[in-house]
């Protein structure tokens, strides 16, 4: 069996693996939370009317200052208070779009501003665009090297690149290439700094709260900035950051009230880091209650995941496995006795969820969701099955069941719940894992392995995605690593091209967004193959510490 070449724990005869996961570092930071209200009374009213300053500006903008509206755009996009004026935003957008100005520009800067502002909106824009940047033997021209601002803007405008998109590929080698090269102190601190940040993140997969925090410091030391949009900036972020940590007091108490953490000494101990999830997912105000919705069922999956994982015997799994299936509250007296809390505690979430649509009046989607744990929970046991057995599936087989245990096939219709706009039409929608969905999961899974496969193994863990991939393919780690990384590159073209307007199910932008953000968070958590959420200190405590606990300074 594979389970003993890994550490186990022996309990009454019988071998279970260890998790050795670190405890919570975030104590009880988080426990208490109270906000001033006439501070935030106050807070809210200059807000209000910096937003109606802001709005004119977007408006108000004349047409001959095509520049200045993109780069108005742009900045409210990057301070993270887009959010406020996305019909302006919008409206503007398709009026030059519809004016075909970007084959009128030949400075890089602006090109691949406008094309990336167009493409993640949704506007079907051809890359040809770049092709008046290269040389007559078909390279970037080398007069573009001096352009620094140009090449960013290059080089952030190639993430949103799409299957067939040659010429974004080769901007992608030719600015990391360069950019990377720059001699340290030769150029604008603050321009430095923007590219030192692009290179280890990029705009377009970067998590909005984290870009806006770092973006509202570049901001604050450009000479050019606008006063009223920095402050509003500033206010927006650190009111919303009150709203979060109110959210995570809530949570954090549900989570106490578990006692999971000394009940189950098994598991992951992340309530702070679930959250930090679905700040990743939706951090405007309009979706506090789904937030708090999304938090729970991520802290409740993670409890079932580590079960599976680190703990269960496949007697115990196949018992809750069937218990799951059948959703009856009457069925718990099949578990073992510390298995009947974690299912006491499923039902009475889902029934929570129940209660609290139905007393808003809206569609209540918890079914569509249930479906999805039950999903979720049978293809964990496959996964525990294959690792006690010590089967190594295909690739294939492994990948079509791993998945759904990446959990995005259930995270992505939860984060429907708490949303008042969402519909029948969304769940559907979600349910039939459409494109973009499975890119989303291609990316997490094989990103997650990656980064994984060194612990995973020294668990004992063969079942892996690297491992298959190398099995399959006679490959080295390195070789099965930059192949898989390749997959997740081919699946984000996949994912950035079902959010151009003409290729979707004219599903509503603020749905597709749930996916593209639970994406992106991979791209943070996963830094530079470290596994963020089982050991946040390696990628996301500073994350957290910028988005949930300090505010910015006025």
């Amino acid at each position: 069996m594979s389970l003993l070449e890994g550490n186990v724990n022996h309990e009454n005869g019988i071998f279970r693996p260890e998790a050795n996961f670190s405890p919570s570092m975030w104590g009880n930071v988080f426990r208490d939370s109270s906000r001033d209200n006439q501070i935030s009374e106050e807070v809210v009213e200059e807000i209000e009317a910096l937003n109606e300053v802001v709005k004119h500006m977007i408006i108000s903008t004349t047409s001959n200052a095509i520049e200045q509206k993109f780069h108005l755009i742009d900045t409210l996009e990057r301070l993270g208070i887009y959010y406020h004026f996305e019909k302006e935003i919008e409206d503007q957008l398709s009026k030059m779009f519809d004016q075909n100005l970007i084959h009128e520009e030949d400075d890089l800067y602006k090109v691949a501003l406008y094309f990336r502002l167009f493409r993640q909106h949704g506007y079907p824009i051809s890359s040809d665009c770049f092709n008046q940047f290269k040389d007559t033997k078909g390279k970037f021209k080398k007069t573009l090297l001096i352009d620094v601002k140009g090449m960013l803007s290059l080089y952030e405008a190639a993430h949103v690149r799409e299957h067939g998109d040659d010429i974004l590929e080769e901007a992608l080698i030719f600015a990391t290439f360069h950019l990377e090269r720059i001699t340290p102190n030769t150029l604008d601190s603050t321009l430095e700094k923007q590219v030192g940040h692009a290179l280890m993140q990029s705009l377009h997969r970067g998590i909005p709260r984290a870009e806006a925090h770092f973006n509202i410091s570049i901001y604050e030391e450009c000479g050019s900035s606008n006063e009223k949009l920095l402050r509003l900036a500033k206010l927006d972020y650190n009111l919303v950051q009150v709203l979060h940590k109110e959210e995570l007091s809530e949570l954090t108490k549900w989570w106490k009230d578990l006692d999971f953490a000394s009940k189950l000494s098994y598991v992951r101990d992340r309530m702070v880091e679930c959250f930090f999830w679905t700040v990743g997912v939706y951090f405007e105000p309009q979706y506090s209650r789904a937030r708090v919705m999304l938090a729970k069922c991520i802290a409740m999956i993670s409890v079932i995941d580590d079960t599976y994982d680190s703990y269960g015997t496949l007697d115990e799994l196949i018992i809750f496995t069937e218990v799951v299936a059948r959703w009856d509250i009457s069925e718990v007296d099949r578990l073992p006795n510390y298995m009947k809390p974690i299912y006491i505690s499923l039902i009475n979430l889902f029934n929570e969820y129940e209660g609290e649509i139905n007393e808003q009046d809206r569609f209540n989607g918890v079914n569509y969701v249930k479906e999805a744990m039950k999903e979720i929970v049978r293809s964990y046991y496959i996964e525990a099955e294959w690792f006690i057995e010590g089967k190594i599936p295909s690739f294939e087989e492994y990948l079509n069941n791993a998945l759904v245990t990446g959990t995005y096939y259930l995270l992505a219709p939860a984060s429907l719940l708490g949303m008042e706009s969402t519909s029948k039409r969304a769940f559907d929608w979600m349910m039939e894992k459409p494109k973009i969905l499975v890119a989303s999961a291609i990316i997490g899974r094989v990103i997650d392995d990656i980064a994984t496969y060194k612990i995973e193994k020294e668990k004992g863990q063969l079942v892996t995605g690297i491992e298959c991939y190398m099995q399959e393919n006679n490959l080295s780690v390195e070789e099965a690593s930059a192949q898989l990384s390749e997959i997740a590159e081919n699946a984000w073209k996949d994912l950035n091209k079902e959010c151009i307007k003409t290729t979707t199910s004219n599903m509503p932008n603020e749905i597709l967004m749930r996916v593209v953000n639970l994406t992106r968070l991979i791209d943070v958590v996963y830094k530079n193959n470290q596994d963020g959420y089982s050991n946040p200190k390696n990628n996301v405590k500073s994350v957290i510490e910028a988005l949930l606990v300090n505010p910015i300074n006025m």
